[in-house]
């Protein structure tokens, strides 16, 4: 049985507002200060094998800043400029092109779809980009997308170094933008954050989905491919990463994603997976057993990182340091460990020399929003970064149990992990993710049931 498509949503055709682009690149231009340009890359294309590409996929920082979804672009935000502060070089016209790859939205349109001061064809840039920069002082540029693409900024610093001596003008160094523009995306907007609850609310209906279709025999790339498909019907462009399945002892390997084998009875399948909807991700893990009942052992371990992930969770509220969530998920997990006997030390010691790292090697925590680990500091000043209202993070705590001849054998081959996408809110926190369940008993409810 197939689980129904979502109930009618709020945000199912919810889209970013001109205005929302408009107030990002005007924000990001105050920031800048005088004298300052930045510079922004769309994101290139990629070769997936000889002459065929990988699905694009626009550059976050310049879909934030422009909503323009084509390759070949660039984004000049001029903010002292007395008419351009806004420039959008794309891709002419071309129907013979158009034909083979695609419509392209061509200069003409591009000035009025997405709010350009001025625009002009790519071809047009290396020309165009000396004009524009030669009143300003410092190019702001994030590097590392598009090696011939910085070698083209560096060329240029180095074409205004000559000149700057003979004239006193054009710009003489070059600021990492990320520094900037990152701590602006850390902070979602309501409108961000209304398309993040969607693309929960679809992975949600997905992971159920897959839930109550789980039996053993089945093979991992079945459930992925359940869980993918529900993803699309639903209207996002795809996972927000690649899903990872991993049924056994896979599930204790983090970043698993050849999904490949068969789930066995008696297993826990552990299933990570977010859907990604008009640019904003989500991220869920969840781990159940393939047959729909746990074992003692593996309901005993499951229960200790469920409360960790609680525990964790109950934290999160304005002014929490980002570190004390992860302490805290590791400091119910050593307990937790430390009474099944998998840690026999003394609690002191684990924690001290982190002897619990064979178990839990991974952080509890990471930003989410436009890229599935987003961007934004976590330390500020040297210490921990404080959560303020409209971060959004992850907490995922796990446990990894291997199949080594240490580990009793009923606690060999457990991998788990649960996770869910949280927003600081002004009083605490809203879990975005919060329809999918993780209780033992609502587990086992669904496991299966299909």
């Amino acid at each position: 049985m197939k689980s129904a498509t979502l109930t009618e949503n709020p945000y199912a055709d919810l889209a970013l507002t001109p205005e929302f682009f408009a107030s990002r690149r005007q924000e990001l231009m105050r920031r800048l200060g005088k004298g300052g340009v930045a510079v922004i890359r769309s994101a290139p294309e990629h070769i997936r094998s000889n002459d065929t590409h990988y699905r694009y996929r626009q550059d976050s920082d310049f879909y934030y800043l422009t909503g323009f979804h084509e390759p070949d672009a660039v984004c000049l935000l001029i903010p002292d400029h007395p008419e351009h502060q806004y420039v959008l070089f794309v891709r002419p016209r071309n129907p013979e092109r158009e034909t083979w790859d695609g419509r392209r939205v061509g200069p003409e349109a591009a000035k009025e779809r997405f709010g350009a001061d001025a625009t002009y064809s790519i071809e047009q840039l290396d020309e165009q980009l000396r004009k524009y920069l030669e009143k300003t002082e410092i190019i702001h540029f994030r590097f590392g997308r598009d090696e011939d693409f910085d070698k083209r900024i560096f060329n240029l610093l180095k074409y205004y170094r000559y000149w700057r001596q003979r004239n006193g003008v054009g710009p003489h160094a070059i600021v990492d933008l990320s520094e900037t523009l990152h701590e602006m995306r850390l902070y979602k907007s309501s409108q961000e954050i209304d398309l993040m609850r969607h693309a929960a609310a679809i992975a949600a209906s997905a992971h159920k989905e897959a839930m109550a279709a789980v039996h053993p025999a089945m093979s991992e790339y079945e459930v992925e491919a359940i869980i993918e498909n529900r993803f699309r019907r639903e209207g996002a462009s795809g996972p927000a990463y690649n899903s990872i399945v991993g049924g056994g002892i896979n599930a204790t390997i983090l970043h698993y994603v050849e999904n490949s084998s068969k789930l066995e009875d008696g297993d826990l399948l552990l299933v990570d997976a977010g859907a990604e909807y008009q640019f904003y991700c989500s991220d869920i893990t969840r781990t159940y057993p393939i047959n729909g009942k746990f074992t003692p052992a593996q309901a005993t371990i499951y229960e200790i990182v469920l409360e960790a992930q609680i525990a964790a969770i109950n934290l999160v509220s304005p002014g929490t340091q980002f570190d004390e969530i992860h302490q805290k998920a590791v400091e119910v997990l050593v307990d937790g460990l430390l009474k099944v006997g998998l840690l026999t030390e003394s609690r002191e010691k684990v924690l001290e020399e982190h002897l619990y790292r064979k178990f839990y090697m991974h952080r509890t925590s990471h930003w989410l929003g436009l890229d599935v680990h987003d961007t934004g500091k976590y330390v500020v000043d040297g210490e921990s970064r404080k959560l303020e209202p409209g971060m959004v993070l992850t907490i995922e705590p796990g446990l990894y149990i291997g199949e080594s001849e240490e580990i009793p054998q009923a606690s060999r081959r457990i991998g788990i992990r649960i996770e869910d996408d949280i927003l600081v809110t002004e009083t605490g926190f809203e879990v975005l993710t919060s329809e999918v369940p993780k209780k033992i008993e609502e587990l086992e409810a669904i496991v299966g049931k299909g």
